[in-house]
């Protein structure tokens, strides 16, 4: 069931709040940055536990930073000096992250209002990017399509261009298993489908080389606490984990929370993770009266590599005209 209400507004666009409940699981999304602003799963007690971060205002949304719970796009993650080149001919980007580009610019999918429809138990969010928007070429349509099934919430993402252009959506759900103001996740537990990362340079672009995690304050091949990498990454340029995991086996990911019960697995069309703890995240108020700070969740960024379009030998983000760009993540949850 679709319930739709005013959430607020936002360069004088009206922002929508829109919420399903498929009688498993409920969620909450908004229309600025097709967000996901709440999810809630039930716990080893059947209380309905709210996983996800997010905030009460619009206004909010705008003008913290961190992207929580918006799909991000047109290209996710980083391009390394802001420039790539397509059919020989490059295109300069609008730059927000030092000298390269973060999650689409300045004012990427995440701070713009998307159109929407609903179903009974989905919505889909449609956006259109014009030719030059941040710099990227070509007419762009995309659409993110977010369904309850049973207990998932699946998000399909497609989208085509009238130029031949590059195209990377993922979303930018914080997780916190335990409640979204129970404060750090380090006790959650993860496992990865990965058994190698890339590696990052200055400005945490990739250096275009794979390196194995065994061994290494990133290895969850095997189910270990967050606190193993969020201890030995503390003081790092990444202050916990922020990187590229290189998917192998599915499911992408698997967290845990022993205090709650609850598990989340992770599925996807897609080759790549970004694994984001949080490590940036400034002391802020959260939804519902909770204050957030570092390490109060995770995300699990479903994507292309970073800087994929700069790296040949990484699989291409490109899409060509008349192509279509198709990608598809699940979160599933069940009580352990």
């Amino acid at each position: 069931m679709a319930s739709i209400k005013l959430f607020g507004e936002v360069n004088n666009k009206p922002v929508y709040l829109i919420k399903l409940n498929n009688g498993h699981i409920e969620a909450e999304f908004i229309s600025l940055g097709a967000t996901i602003r709440a999810l809630r799963v039930p716990d080893r007690s059947g209380n309905m536990v709210d996983v996800c971060l997010g905030y009460d205002t619009a206004e909010e949304y705008m003008t913290n930073d961190g992207y929580i719970g918006a799909t991000v796009g047109r290209n996710a993650n980083r391009i390394s000096g802001s420039k790539f080149s397509i059919n020989g001919k490059e295109y300069k980007l609008n730059a927000n992250e030092g000298e390269n580009q973060l999650h689409g610019g300045i004012e990427g999918f995440s701070h713009k209002c998307w159109n929407f429809s609903c179903t009974e138990n989905s919505v889909t969010f449609s956006i259109e990017s014009p030719d030059g928007d941040e710099g990227y070429p070509g007419n762009l349509k995309a659409a993110a399509t977010f369904s309850l099934v049973n207990s998932t919430l699946r998000i399909d993402y497609s989208a085509s261009c009238d130029k031949d252009t590059i195209v990377n959506l993922t979303n930018h759900a914080y997780f916190n298993l335990s409640g979204q103001g129970s404060g750090a996740i380090n006790k959650q537990l993860l496992t990865l489908g990965a058994e190698s990362y890339t590696p990052c340079r200055d400005g945490n672009i990739p250096t275009g080389e794979f390196a194995p995690i065994i061994n290494t304050p990133l290895d969850f091949s095997k189910e270990n606490s967050l606190d193993f990498a969020l201890t030995s990454l503390s003081g790092t340029s990444t202050e916990g984990i922020d990187h590229n995991f290189v998917l192998s086996s599915s499911p992408a990911a698997t967290l845990y929370s022993e205090e709650t019960g609850i598990e989340l697995s992770c599925k996807t069309s897609l080759e790549g993770l970004q694994v984001y703890t949080s490590g940036f995240l400034t002391k802020r108020n959260g939804k519902d009266g909770a204050i957030y700070g570092k390490h109060h969740g995770i995300c699990l960024e479903t994507q292309h590599f970073p800087d994929a379009i700069n790296n040949p030998h990484f699989p291409s983000p490109i899409i060509r005209v008349g192509e279509e760009y198709k990608e598809w993540t699940e979160y599933s949850f069940k009580i352990r």
